[in-house]
């Protein structure tokens, strides 16, 4: 895939990663254009190609009472006008082929939650409305699996694809990330690693899924270092009161330091 095909991405040639970066689901106006050109602002200073996140709706909770959204075109339209406002691209992940279509009118990428990487009825749907798709990889599978996803996408006539790597089940309540998977998964897409989904803590007995934050920089850095294409971080301004995922995002304050160091790797990285 060529970033190039995403409207509106800019600082192609930095020879940068590319962040997609933004809050896990959208829960006003307000808190999403702040997140917004908070991270507008580090990025374009530091040259990095930017694509705003953040779910429209959350379909997989744990618990019946937990947050799935604020109305799902109440979302879309505040991510169109987010994309519009600030002329950068914007992504946002669909649970079924409805979705898919309803979507693909506001945001420019369409993201596929990693459990739901396998419905194959789903992928060809999103990838039939010829946008960029995102195939998160799913904590079950091996790197070597998401081929078979990638071709769904590509058999169904877009080869606008890429695989998002946010870590690998391991026991019942943990997550590892295998960077032996990076560079089998470039062979076949651009590749992305989630540095905060792949430190969450699932299957609490409160229902809430935890995270270990503190360890966001040590993914991020291993991830930089063995050659990802792009990173994928959560962030948000108040964690410890977000309506989803708080427990695994970074706080919007520690974006900034911690792009610039992965930037400073990046650049060490390309001189070899």
């Amino acid at each position: 895939m060529k970033l190039s095909s995403i409207p509106n991405i800019k600082f192609l040639d930095s020879n940068n990663f590319f962040l997609i970066a933004g809050p896990c689901a959208i829960e006003s106006e307000e808190m999403a254009f702040r997140i917004a050109e908070k991270t507008i602002e580090i990025s374009e200073r530091l040259e990095i190609p930017y694509i705003f996140k953040g779910s429209f709706k959350k379909a997989n909770r744990s618990r019946l009472d937990s947050f799935t959204g604020i109305g799902d075109e109440v979302a879309l339209k505040i991510l169109r006008k987010i994309r519009d406002h600030f002329n950068i691209p914007v992504i946002t992940d669909i649970h079924n082929e409805n979705d898919a279509k309803l979507a693909a009118e506001y945001v420019d990428i369409l993201q596929i939650p990693a459990f739901l990487v396998r419905q194959t009825d789903l992928l060809v749907a999103a990838a039939k409305t010829k946008k960029t798709i995102n195939l998160k990889k799913g904590q079950f599978m091996s790197p070597e699996s998401m081929q078979f996803a990638v071709n769904k996408i590509v058999n169904s006539g877009n080869e606008n694809v890429m695989i998002t790597d946010r870590g690998t089940m391991f026991g019942y309540q943990d997550l590892v990330v295998d960077f032996r998977g990076i560079p089998t998964m470039k062979s076949y897409a651009t590749t992305v690693l989630d540095v905060t989904h792949s430190l969450q803590k699932p299957n609490q007995d409160s229902g809430v899924t935890g995270g270990i934050p503190d360890m966001i920089e040590t993914i991020a850095r291993a991830g930089v270092v063995n050659g990802v294409d792009g990173l994928f971080i959560e962030t948000h301004h108040e964690p410890s009161k977000a309506l989803s995922d708080g427990k695994n995002m970074i706080h919007l304050d520690n974006l900034d330091k911690l792009l610039s160091k992965l930037v400073d790797i990046r650049k060490t990285i390309n001189s070899f």
